[in-house]
């Protein structure tokens, strides 16, 4: 009668210990991807309403990325971008929508020139995310403004905050080192 109730108790010894490895696991996963994507883990845990196809969302967008050719810029390709942009924040004072716009332009050809696929909006932002978590919202708020502006509902100040935010990841996507995968910026 002793040897079932040990059989017994070891399989449940067992099962807590897997439970417990499980656990752990799941645990250091979440906090892995909230210190990889910052606030951009919260917003996608939002989104879906479900931690776990959150996560599988941000490992895919990572998977993604680490897939595609994402360079720096050298440092002429960056001192290009430089004055390119200072012209465009120059614009801003005589004409706030064709500045906006042009900033809008310049990021997609930094991110071009970086290797970002520069398709569909919600796709660049997603991958942009996995090595500019800090940043992304400030896409996100930029190409948002510029939707309103297109349809004629952005009035300079709104147009001045775009301008603003799209120099955040204008600024990060300049960077010349490959930035580090578990890196924030706040």
């Amino acid at each position: 009668m002793d040897n079932p109730l040990v059989i017994v108790l070891a399989i449940a010894l067992v099962a807590a210990i897997g439970a417990a490895v499980w656990l752990y696991m799941r645990n250091r996963r979440t906090e892995h991807l909230q210190e990889r994507f910052g606030p951009e883990y919260e917003r996608t845990l939002a989104e879906h309403h479900d931690q776990r196809k959150a996560e599988r969302e941000l490992e895919q967008r990572a998977e993604r990325v680490e897939h595609l050719n994402i360079r720096p810029l050298t440092p002429t390709e960056r001192d290009r971008y430089v004055e390119l942009w200072l012209s465009t924040q120059a614009r801003f004072v005589d004409d706030p929508t064709g500045a906006t716009e042009e900033a809008d332009e310049l990021v997609g050809e930094v991110m071009a020139e970086r290797g970002y696929p520069v398709g569909d909006f919600e796709q660049r932002a997603a991958d942009v995310s996995v090595q500019h978590p800090g940043v992304v919202e400030h896409y996100r708020a930029a190409h948002a403004i510029a939707v309103q502006n297109a349809r004629g509902d952005a009035d300079t100040e709104e147009l001045r905050q775009a301008l603003v935010h799209y120099r955040a990841l204008f600024e990060d996507l300049l960077e010349t080192e490959t930035p580090a995968h578990t890196e924030v910026r706040r």
